[in-house]
Order: structure tokens, then C-alpha cells, then sequence
């Protein structure tokens, strides 16, 4: 929502100075007034002044040089090596120096992968917050989304192995997997899917038979993401086990084994993706590879189920933050591309495309905020809901923001040398990895309100929060009858037969009404603060555009709505008597 400016250089203008300049050399963290708000809304004061200057270096190389290496990375796609140059088998995956500069970034300096597993990263006496380590994916993922898989595998295997590993396996793995070290660091990998499919694991074909003290692996993988990093997490079925989701276990399976050796698994291809091509992917044949369990046999589908929400809460975070530089770049191209005699902001339909790309990014950034904020709070119902709302709904609405922000741009939008076009490639992955629109929109209806009741919880607290909030009484009010709608048309939902039918519906309308129940707190508490209270505007564009039903042939309120979107697209802070003044006009 900020102005961004590129400095001009004093020279005789050319053509080349009438193409709008992109977001390069800006720091994404200082022109985002929304996160820097809604950190300083959330996080204590002690934790916001000690990470504040780490956000501030983290935006600062968002916008400079990790943007320059993750355009490198993507333009040159790891290479898989299958032998040496003796005929000795090797799998060794070579990557563009601009990969492991990116690696340096993320693994080194900043310890993503760490930050919320052990203490000291970064200097922080404890574990970070959660809501500190997704921020920093927030501002990472606008530069840079494939490198954000391996930083979030190595986290969510971190966890994993802490959580259920035992002593054999813990002392071995967790030094170096929570190590800043690159020479000493051992990254994580997850290996799920299988040719029958991805989302219905149900049919996992991967054998395991136990040896001595420790188990053999037989199988193929179909889909592995890091497919040369060092721990691997593994689904397979023991001997005997079940069929079905019952019959499946968690097993750790090292790249190398004690004596340096490499395990006998083969990578025997790398994936040629749309996106995310900075980060290998490849396909493996497991040939007796040495494995250890991971807990109790057969528990491997629900351990496996903590990584999962975990990486969903990660891509709705990325999410939110590639929505941003999306933003951005069309707020970029359209104060300083001219068009018709004037600038394109001053176009009526510019502005309202704006304002299109704007909400969207607004509601995600709230949305997964809360979710951080319940998983630092351990409020697991909370968490439990809202993190699937905010990967099915935020990772949707990022492909027609990524849309939307090239054709901003124009023609230059489509060609690889701006970010556009990777930005639209990237999009996509949201909607397929951890899930799909569909296997998450019945996660939610299904299971989170329809079983395990999170709805409800969830109700309460946002009631809460606007009862608190200082704002107009009949604005409160709509908003209050447009969640328990949206409450009670996902437990209607829920109760169906055939609930699958509408649970797409009904997640959208969930996550739509308790985005704008957020917004309009948020944004009442920072008024209420002598902040910025602009969001309160936008959860009445919630109500009105993405909630509201509008009669498609009504004509608008051109005045009122030529006033709302000049303050969303002003630099200026919106006081709270101003943000009251505009909701009742």
C-alpha cells in the first residue's frame, strides 16, 4: 500500500526511461507497512526490537541481491549427475553458484530452518516465535519461493525427529540439522508420493523389512522434492502391516550411512517443472535402503500429518508474501508508466485492478498472521482451522494476483527478464503441494468443523475481538451476522451427506468472513493507536465485493468508492475517526 519510487539517474532521458521501473533495490521490508503493523500489533515489544533489525537486513536482501540470485537460479536448473567421471555411482545434483549463495542466505545467516527448534538463532535466547520464522518466509518468498521447500522440509524433519525420534536417532541427526554451518549442516527431505497418487496415500507401495537394528526399504518415489539432501523422512509399509492408511510407518532414511557410504536408494531423474526450477526434484528407486523407525509402527499417515499442517501454514505465508510483491510491481509499473496522457493510477480501471490485487494480499497476510499467533499461543483449534483455510484460499487467490500483476506490466510482464512471469509460474505450485484446493476445502468442512468442531472456537474469539474493537456499531453488527452465516453454512455444510459437494463454498465463505473480521480489528486496534486504520477499509471491501452478493447490474457509489480507493492507494496513514467517516458514507 506504499509508494514505491525508484531514484531516477540525472541524465538526458531515453526511451528505456519511459519503461516503469520494477521493485529491484527497494527493501520489501520497509515499504510494507501491513506486516511492520501487524508485528507490532502481535509481537512483544522485547521480540519486535531485538528481530527488527533481521527484518530490515532480510527485506533489504529481498529486494537486492537475493532477487538477483533466485532470477539466476531459476534461468539455470540443477543438473543431475548419475556417475563420476571414474563410472562410480555418484546421484550428485549440481546447482548454479547462485543457489548456494541462496542457501547461504537462508540456511546460513538466518537459520530459517532452525530458528523454531532450538535457541540462539539469530541471537534470540529462546526458539523464535512462530510468527517470527513465517514472517521471514513472507519477506524471503518475494524474492525467492523454490529455495523456501528445502528450508521448510528441514524444519517441519527437525520436528518431526525431536518429536518422535529416539535417542539412536536424535544424537546422530539433529546436531547437524540444526546447524547454521554450512560444511557440517544435514538438510531434510520428505518423501511421500508414489505413482498411484499424492493426496490418497492410502495405496503407498514402499516396503520395509526389518534387519538387525534397523530396517530395509524397497520401492519407488515418485515425487521428491531435495532429492540429494542428507535426512530423509519416509512413508512405507512394514511387512505385515494393513492395507491402507493404518498399514503405514515413518521411517528415517540417511543419504549416507555411518561408514560415508552412500545408502542404497538412486535418484534416476529430476523433474522438469513449471515452476520452483531453482530447487531440484527428482524420482527415486529404493533398493534395500537402510531406514530407521520413526515412533510406533503403523502411526506413520498421523506423524506425517504434523509435517503437513505445518508446510500448509508455510505455503499460505508464502503465499501471502509472493501476493505482495505482486502488488508491488503493479503498484510500480502503474505510478510510473504513462498511458493516454497520464499516469496509469489515475486510470479509473487501473485503480479498481488495483484495488483487485490489493484485498487479496490483505486478507492472506491476516489470515496466516492469526495462524502464527494460535500456534505461539498453542491454541490448537484455532491453528487447526485456520491454517487450511489460509492454504486453500491463499494460495487460490495468488494465481490471479500473479495474473493480475502482469498484465499491469503489459508485454513486458510476459518476458523472463522481469519477475512476472516467474511469479505466475510459481503460483501455481501453491494449489498441488500439501494438498490441493479440493483436499484442503475438505479438510476444513469435513474434518475441522465437521468432527473436530473448530468452527466454533474460532467464532468465539473473532466475536470477541470485534466486540472489542473500537469501530461503528452498525459496521460491527454486519460483520457479525456475516460470520455466523459463514459459521453456520459451513456446519450445514458439514452435516450433508454429500458435503463434498459445496465444501469449496463453504471454505471460501469461512475464510472471507473471518478475513474480514480480522482486517476490521486489526485495523480498529492500530487506529485506536494513532496508527494506520485502513484496514478497517478493507474488510469492508471484504463484505462488499467478496461476501456481499451484489447485484452485477447496480450501478456504484462512484463518489464513495473513488474516496476509499484514493486513501488505500495513498501513502498516508488513515486515522480512525477518517476510516469511521468513509464505512458510513
Amino acid at each position: 500500500m506504499n509508494v514505491l519510487r525508484n531514484l531516477v539517474p540525472a541524465v538526458a532521458p531515453s526511451g528505456s526511461d519511459l519503461i516503469a521501473p520494477d521493485c529491484r533495490g527497494l527493501n520489501f521490508w520497509t515499504i510494507d507497512r501491513s506486516l511492520r503493523d501487524l508485528l507490532a500489533l502481535y509481537l512483544d515489544d522485547k521480540a519486535l526490537a531485538h528481530f527488527t533489525p533481521h527484518f530490515t537486513r532480510l527485506g533489504e536482501l529481498a529486494g537486492s541481491r537475493l532477487d538477483e540470485l533466485a532470477q539466476q537460479a531459476d534461468k539455470r536448473t540443477p543438473i543431475l549427475h548419475h556417475r563420476d567421471r571414474f563410472g562410480r555411482d555418484a546421484d550428485w545434483v549440481e546447482y548454479h553458484p547462485a543457489y548456494r549463495e541462496m542457501e547461504r542466505i537462508g540456511f546460513g545467516e538466518f537459520g530459517l530452518h532452525a530458528m523454531s527448534r532450538r535457541p540462539g538463532v539469530l541471537g534470540w535466547p529462546q526458539a523464535a516465535p512462530p510468527l517470527v520464522k513465517y514472517a521471514m518466509q513472507y519477506l524471503f518468498a518475494q524474492a525467492e519461493f523454490g529455495l523456501l521447500c528445502p528450508l521448510s522440509v528441514s524444519d517441519t524433519s527437525i520436528m518431526l525427529i525431536q518429536k518422535y525420534g529416539d535417542e539412536r536417532v536424535t544424537q546422530r541427526y539433529l546436531p547437524g540439522m540444526l546447524s547454521q554451518d554450512m560444511d557440517r549442516l544435514l538438510k531434510g527431505a520428505q518423501y511421500m508420493t508414489e505413482k498411484a497418487g499424492g493426496s490418497d496415500l492410502s495405496g503407498i507401495a514402499v516396503t520395509a523389512e526389518r534387519v538387525g537394528d534397523h530396517w530395509e526399504l524397497w520401492g519407488d518415489k515418485w515425487f521428491c522434492s531435495c532429492p540429494d539432501h542428507d535426512v530423509v523422512l519416509i512413508l512405507g509399509r512394514c511387512q505385515g502391516a494393513p492395507p491402507g492408511n493404518a498399514g503405514l510407518s515413518l521411517f528415517v532414511m540417511p543419504r549416507r550411512l555411518e561408514d560415508g557410504s552412500r545408502n542404497r536408494y538412486r535418484v534416476v531423474r529430476l523433474k522438469d517443472k513449471l515452476g520452483s526450477r531453482s530447487m531440484a526434484s527428482g524420482e527415486t528407486i529404493i533398493e534395500g535402503a537402510v531406514a530407521y523407525l520413526l515412533g510406533e509402527p503403523g502411526r506413520g499417515l498421523k506423524q506425517m500429518m504434523d509435517q503437513v499442517n505445518l508446510s500448509r501454514l508455510s505455503h499460505g505465508f508464502r503465499a501471502a508474501g509472493m501476493m505482495r510483491r505482486c502488488l508491488n510491481e503493479a503498484l510500480q509499473v502503474a505510478r510510473h508508466r504513462h498511458a493516454f496522457g497520464r499516469a496509469l493510477i489515475d486510470h479509473p480501471l487501473a485503480r479498481r485492478q488495483l484495488l483487485k490485487l490489493m484485498l487479496p494480499v490483505e486478507q492472506a497476510l491476516s489470515v496466516a498472521v492469526a495462524a502464527a499467533v494460535a500456534m505461539g499461543n498453542d491454541d490448537e483449534a484455532q491453528l487447526r482451522i485456520l491454517t487450511p483455510l489460509v492454504k486453500y484460499r491463499a494460495c487460490r487467490d495468488n494465481v490471479p494476483v500473479a495474473t493480475g500483476a502482469m498484465e499491469m506490466r503489459g508485454g513486458n510482464g510476459y518476458i523472463e527478464d522481469w519477475v512476472n512471469a516467474k511469479l505466475v509460474r510459481d503460483a501455481h505450485l501453491g494449489l498441488i503441494w500439501e494438498g490441493t484446493s479440493s483436499v484442503n476445502a475438505l479438510d476444513i468442512i469435513r474434518r475441522a468443523v465437521g468432527r473436530e468442531r473448530t468452527h466454533m472456537p474460532l467464532a468465539q474469539a473473532l466475536h470477541r475481538r470485534l466486540d472489542q474493537a473500537p469501530m461503528p456499531g452498525q459496521f460491527r453488527g454486519r460483520l457479525a451476522a456475516l460470520l455466523d452465516r459463514a459459521v453456520a453454512f459451513a456446519d450445514a455444510v458439514s452435516k450433508r451427506p454429500n458435503a463434498e459437494a459445496s465444501s469449496r463454498r463453504a471454505a471460501s465463505a469461512l475464510y472471507h468472513a473471518s478475513s474480514a473480521a480480522l482486517l476490521a480489528a486489526e485495523g480498529a486496534e492500530l487506529g485506536k493507536r494513532g496508527g494506520d486504520a485502513r484496514r478497517l477499509l478493507l474488510a469492508r471491501l471484504v463484505l462488499d465485493h467478496r461476501l456481499g452478493g451484489a447485484d452485477p447490474f447496480a450501478l456504484p457509489d462512484e463518489d464513495r468508492e473513488e474516496k476509499v480507493t484514493a486513501r488505500l492507494l495513498d501513502d498516508d496513514p488513515l486515522s480512525l475517526s477518517e476510516a469511521t467517516s468513509l464505512l458510513a458514507a
